[in-house]
């Protein structure tokens, strides 16, 4: 990464209406020495912590007025965000006016469809429509070759992520997805109250959704298909046909699986479930094992890699037909050698940011929810029973959680080494996708001693880790929640196999 790139951060703007997880981020900027400057029960909270913060008001020299309506509307404040370091006008507006340079930008909006929901009167609404904070967080966006911006609290945690691994420093890369991130919020906001005005009502699904790309067909050959957005944000098409309706399900599928993992890791997708994935020291030995894992059902699958494809590796997984390969990057080599077969697809992944959002039509309508990002770490487990996972188990158990919840309901994911070896999804009954599993595995000729299991949703009854038990699986985690939970805890006490609740249920219809 280039020094031009990086970026020192030294005066923050915190404007959050919800104070919740917002603690750790003031107490690194704190430690990293960046200065915060504040507003209203914002303000109070902070020197609430013990730490310093100067008032919006103090700097502006106008206190907040019109019922809390103007804050931080302000030329010293959003001059503050909107300067260009170096530009000699702006330098000169700055030392003029003497304003001090805003490079960091924290807000949490106003809830207005919160509000919407717990049904406030109409006047109450209004006054849930954020000015001052979607206006600090579209100047920071806009301004991002300079200025960090933290739009909601739900991107705290990777702005404490990001600050924490430089030291205090941001990458322009770093600043320009936090924009990204912002106008998409932004957006959001902006059209629930548009929906709201015009109608009275939010709606959940939008008309105008990107331009729509013809597509050979929908699932069948008989079916017309479309897709609309940008695919261009997404992936770099390098070679092969033009994708398909199913080749998109399996390529959002594949993406949005491999967002859960950091080391280097390849996987395999099949009508949209994974059917064979593991994470290894090398992204080849990572290959090696994901093919392993269920050879059979990779025929004519669609693959993705976290990691650069050299030519060794690609010669590897040439050995295979199948339909797309996704991965960060690829060297010369490699494109000429797997582009050969001209109908392959070749994708070079890009960096964008996982929808918070998903719809889907049923009958005459469409259904709205909020993306399953979720995923418990091992501190927020709860521990069932007398055994805890071993360390390997545990590193087994992260991984089988986060596989888990990719594949269709009901749902169970065998893994062993860092490595799916069984899956069983889609079935009627949870024992029936054990079964399902265990089956898989064996037919593969795969050891389950000292395997662990993981289930989207809880067992009903203990026959499902009576089961397990019988194969070999020695580590459970499921999310709990079953009046009878004290069966299967007891018959793995019993047994001396480990039980751990992570509280998150992980459907997928």
């Amino acid at each position: 990464m280039g020094k031009q790139a990086l970026k020192k951060h030294f005066r923050a703007l915190i404007s959050v209406y919800d104070k919740e997880g917002i603690e750790p981020l003031v107490e690194l900027f704190h430690s990293l020495g960046i200065e915060i400057i504040s507003t209203g029960g914002t303000m109070e909270y902070i020197k609430g912590l013990g730490v310093p913060v100067k008032s919006v008001e103090e700097r502006t020299g106008y206190p907040s007025i019109l019922g809390g309506r103007v804050k931080s509307l302000h030329p010293l404040i959003f001059g503050g965000i909107l300067c260009r370091p170096g530009l000699e006008k702006d330098d000169k507006d700055m030392q003029y006016y003497d304003i001090e340079g805003i490079d960091i930008v924290v807000v949490d909006l106003y809830p207005f469809e919160a509000a919407i929901d717990s049904g406030a009167a109409h006047n109450d609404l209004i006054e849930q429509i954020d000015i001052g904070g979607i206006s600090l967080i579209r100047a920071a966006a806009k301004n991002f070759e300079h200025v960090l911006v933290v739009p909601s609290a739900k991107h705290f945690n990777e702005a404490i992520s990001i600050l924490q691994h430089r030291q205090g420093f941001t990458s322009l890369s770093d600043r320009r997805e936090m924009a990204a991130a912002a106008f998409h919020i932004s957006s959001h906001y902006d059209t629930a109250i548009f929906n709201y005005l015009n109608s009275g009502e939010i709606k959940v699904f939008k008309e105008s959704i990107g331009e729509a790309h013809i597509l050979r067909y929908g699932e069948n050959p008989h079916q017309q298909g479309r897709f609309y957005g940008r695919l261009d944000k997404v992936f770099e098409k390098l070679s092969g046909k033009p994708v398909s309706y199913n080749n998109l399900l399996d390529i959002d599928a594949a993406i949005t699986l491999m967002a859960e993992f950091s080391a280097p890791t390849f996987a395999i997708i099949k009508h949209s479930n994974v059917c064979g994935i593991a994470s290894r020291d090398s992204i080849g030995d990572a290959w090696e094992e994901a093919h392993a894992g269920d050879p059979v059902s990779a025929f004519g699958g669609v693959l993705i890699a976290n990691r650069h494809i050299g030519s060794e590796v690609a010669s590897l997984v040439n050995e295979l037909f199948f339909e797309i390969l996704i991965a960060p990057s690829f060297d010369e080599d490699s494109i000429n050698l797997l582009s050969s077969k001209k109908n392959r697809i070749l994708l070079k992944s890009k960096s964008f940011l996982m929808p918070d959002e998903t719809y889907r039509s049923v009958l005459n309508g469409v259904l709205w929810q909020t993306s399953d990002h979720k995923n418990s770490i091992p501190e927020q487990w709860q521990i069932q029973t007398r055994r805890k996972p071993t360390p390997d188990e545990e590193k087994d158990l992260v991984f089988a959680n986060s596989v888990v919840k990719h594949l269709k309901s009901n749902a169970i994911a065998l893994v062993k080494d860092l490595m799916l070896i069984g899956a069983g999804m889609g079935q009627t009954s949870r024992v029936d996708a054990l079964r399902q599993a265990i089956s898989k595995a064996q037919v593969q000729g795969h050891s389950l001693d000292g395997a662990v299991m993981a289930s989207d949703a809880f067992f009903p009854f203990a026959d499902s880790v009576e089961m397990a038990h019988k194969a070999g699986v020695t580590a459970v985690i499921q999310p709990g929640g079953s009046v009878r939970d004290d069966d299967s805890v007891r018959f793995c006490d019993d047994t001396g196999m480990a039980m751990a609740f992570s509280g998150n249920r992980h459907f997928k219809h």
